[in-house]
């Protein structure tokens, strides 16, 4: 089936595999335009290949890199001529255990890769195209940064702070920019992997819809919330987590 264009151009970073390649999946399927980003070349390369090299161009890159940020955008620019969409979902998280023997140099590197990227992207992205043309930005937070997290203290103390990111970006580049968050729980991809691999049935369990998410998932909330149907959406996190928070309750 042929999809028609829809006329608009998203910058997805941290796009050749999980998450970010399940957003560009879904916004490329709908018609728009896409440039990912991600660190290894050839990885980037076989990504843009499925989504298809007609449609989809990768930049390679660290994305706490302020030159690759600047290329990133440059060369989305260069061609397809806007970016009305940024979806901020590069990140690390490369530390288990307790905070109170959290490295601090991991820690600075987290917020790094995590948060000070995000902005630098939002700002690049809205220089070039959206303070004049308008847009959305979708931060793609997590659970962990709006509930404690244990033993993943650093990773949910940078998604608290891209979600406070996202309600200053809101605030700022609205009337022009929409801004919102998108918090998964546990999703099938191989940066969570060690949350689940080899017990994945057990913790599926605790999910009331009694799956893992996909990047579909995210995907489709991310679609919903750089398309026209949230026109009147800004500010706000997107929970996508299976109904796991149903069973914070007492009782």
């Amino acid at each position: 089936m042929t999809v028609q264009d829809s006329g608009k151009v998203a910058l997805i970073t941290g796009a050749s595999r999980g998450i970010g390649y399940g957003v560009a999946e879904a916004l490329v399927a709908r018609g728009d335009r896409v440039c990912i980003t991600g660190r290894t070349e050839e990885t980037l390369k076989e990504a843009v290949e499925r989504l298809g090299a007609d449609r989809v161009i990768g930049v390679a890159g660290k994305a706490h890199d302020t030159d690759h940020q600047a290329e990133a955008v440059a060369r989305t620019m260069e061609a397809f001529g806007r970016v009305d969409f940024l979806v901020n979902n590069a990140g690390t998280n490369p530390v288990f255990g307790p905070i109170v023997e959290l490295d601090l140099n991991v820690a600075r590197k987290v917020f790094e890769t995590n948060v000070i990227s995000a902005l630098g992207f939002a700002q690049q992205t809205f220089r070039a195209w959206q303070a004049e043309n308008g847009g959305a930005i979708v931060n793609i937070a997590s659970v962990a940064g709006v509930s404690a997290s244990p033993f993943i203290g650093a990773y949910g103390m940078s998604k608290a702070a891209m979600v406070n990111l996202g309600l200053q970006l809101a605030h700022e580049f609205a009337p022009k920019v929409r801004v919102n968050s998108i918090a998964p729980a546990v999703v099938k991809t191989k940066f969570a992997q060690a949350l689940y691999e080899g017990r994945e049935e057990e913790a599926a369990a605790a999910y009331p819809l009694g799956r893992l998410g996909v990047p579909s998932d995210i995907g489709g909330a991310a679609a919903f919330l750089t398309s026209e149907q949230s026109a009147w959406v800004t500010g706000q996190t997107l929970v996508v987590d299976g109904g796991i928070f149903l069973n914070a309750g007492v009782g």
